[in-house]
């Protein structure tokens, strides 16, 4: 059993990862009251520049290129979010056809830049991030093994960010104005609160967070990228933020139940239940308990009041 769990369980993490992170720019987001349906073009984005900078940078630094290109693509995934903020806070437009261009923009970008500089529509592969122990955590007894031995970092700081988004909304000043902007944005402007730049940030922080997944995905399980690198994840996340109530723990818990979902393809045969199901349903697990997962949710998963609700000053 503790062989089984070994095998199983650091897989799910590896699958959860890019989802936690990318959901929790969503609960940022949307606890603002600015819908994100392009979270799915953020981590296109983040994926894009996450490979490509580790292609270009490779011989630069070596082992710590990956950690380097994560952070380039949460950067450059926050800058491409200002497009969105910009279009839903200060245009009003309407949020969900502006987070679909996001998703059409983005792809269109990646898929273009990568023939124009690779002469193909794929790019080369590349060393992204290794299996390892974690020092210490490894050794203790039976909880060592299935948690901490080869598994990949960016799981665990996935799990730490999610606790960090947490505590920032909760326990922060700033939390408790976003949380305030997206339930009652007239009521926090009266008390001096600005609704447009709390929304802009948090807008922006989806977009480092949505990078940042998207790159994660890309240097952890395809080790490229190409028009089909991101397929679905970001709706699967966004999936989870509703699945988690707009909580940052919530979706992360959601996020960690759709990465199962997502490792049946891989880890499937393992299990003895499951062994003898035909493939092609472990790899549409996912979407289909996506699908129920969220009908079952129907009239009790109450988004934020003002959440897709433009904010315009002195209208009611």
């Amino acid at each position: 059993m503790i062989d089984l769990l070994q095998s199983i369980v650091p897989t799910i993490l590896f699958f959860s990862a890019p989802l936690i992170l990318t959901a929790l720019g969503g609960v940022f987001s949307e606890r603002s009251g600015v819908v994100n349906i392009g979270l799915e073009g953020l981590m296109v984005i983040g994926a894009f520049v996450g490979i490509v900078f580790s292609l270009t940078y490779q011989s630069t630094f070596g082992t710590l290129t990956p950690w380097i290109a994560i952070v380039v693509a949460a950067i450059i995934g926050g800058i491409f979010s200002i497009i969105h903020a910009v279009a839903s806070v200060s245009f009003y437009a309407n949020q969900v056809v502006s987070g679909v261009a996001i998703n059409m923009l983005a792809l269109g970008i990646g898929v273009y830049l990568t023939k124009q500089w690779y002469d193909k529509g794929q790019t080369d592969m590349v060393e992204g991030f290794f299996r390892t122990d974690i020092p210490v955590l490894s050794n203790i007894p039976v909880i060592g093994p299935i948690f901490f031995e080869r598994v990949y970092a960016t799981s665990y700081l996935a799990i730490i960010l999610a606790f960090v988004a947490w505590f920032v909304l909760y326990k922060t000043t700033f939390g408790l104005r976003l949380r305030a902007v997206g339930e009652h944005p007239m009521a926090a402007d009266t008390n001096g609160i600005n609704v447009k730049k709390i929304r802009y940030i948090a807008v922006v922080l989806s977009g480092i967070l949505g990078g940042l997944g998207g790159s994660v995905f890309a240097l952890t399980i395809v080790s490229n990228f190409s028009q089909s690198t991101i397929v679905g994840q970001g709706f699967i996340s966004l999936a989870a933020v509703i699945f988690g109530k707009w909580h940052p723990l919530g979706a992360m818990g959601a996020a960690i139940f759709f990465g199962f979902a997502q490792s049946l393809s891989i880890v499937g045969s393992s299990i003895p239940v499951i062994e003898d199901i035909p493939q092609v349903f472990l790899l549409i697990a996912p979407y289909v308990l996506t699908i129920l997962a969220l009908a079952g949710l129907i009239g009790r998963a109450d988004a934020p009041k003002a959440n897709g609700v433009p904010y315009i000053k002195g209208s009611r």
